[in-house]
């Protein structure tokens, strides 16, 4: 609780000195609008709790974020990764159904949802930004839902295929996430992941030349 009372007094504070500011040299959603507060996160520092009031809406400046559900027998589940550039904390009711954490040092800019809403009123640019986002993050969460009814291989190769997508370099994938977290998020162990990661480098799909390097050698066949 004191931790969203001194994000509160810090999103209040730079909203009365730019929440008129405008600037198109930054490509973020949030950063356009220069009305955002960065806040800097440690790696693994939550960013808003389970069950804390839908007050914000969040966008990465720099680093990853995980949202993350402990179930009631202790075993963890990961909604979503964001990188760079990506908004979340768009939930649909008054609560969040999940908390957020920093994977790796991160900044993040926070406004108050209540001032976005209320400037996407007269910036229809704005408006047409967060329609979009908002569809992004639907479209996500279904690709996410239809991926744990696949088999153990296919949900990796899927999940490979989502991150050559949205941070590969060419056919590299830095990962900032651990295994650990990669599982919590395809709902299998660990072990598997790491036994499937063998068994798609020993296929020559992928190459592994370090533990958080991925590079994809035939993106043909991980599709199938």
């Amino acid at each position: 609780m004191y931790a969203h009372d001194i994000r509160k007094q810090m999103v209040e504070r730079s909203e009365r000195r730019a929440v008129r500011a405008r600037s198109s040299a930054h490509s973020g959603a949030l950063s356009k609008w220069m009305i955002g507060v960065p806040i800097k996160f440690a790696g693994g520092g939550e960013i808003y709790g389970e069950d804390e009031s839908v007050d914000y809406v969040y966008e990465v400046a720099h680093g990853a974020v995980r949202t993350v559900k402990v179930l009631s027998d202790g075993r963890r589940q990961i909604g979503g990764f964001y990188f760079a550039g990506d908004i979340f904390g768009l939930d649909d009711g008054d609560q969040h159904s999940f908390s957020a954490e920093a994977i790796v040092d991160s900044t993040v800019r926070i406004i108050r949802r209540n001032t976005l809403i209320r400037l996407a009123g007269h910036d229809r640019d704005l408006a047409q930004r967060l329609l979009l986002v908002t569809s992004h993050e639907i479209s996500r969460v279904h690709s996410h839902a239809l991926m744990l009814i696949k088999n153990a291989q296919e949900r990796v190769g899927s999940f490979l295929l989502e991150m050559s997508e949205r941070i590969a370099i060419g056919a590299m994938i830095e990962l900032p996430m651990s295994r650990q977290d990669i599982a919590d998020y395809l709902g299998i162990t660990i072990e598997t992941v790491s036994r499937t990661f063998t068994s798609l480098e020993s296929q020559a799909m992928i190459a592994l030349p370090n533990a958080r390097a991925v590079i994809l050698r035939d993106v043909s066949a991980l599709r199938q």
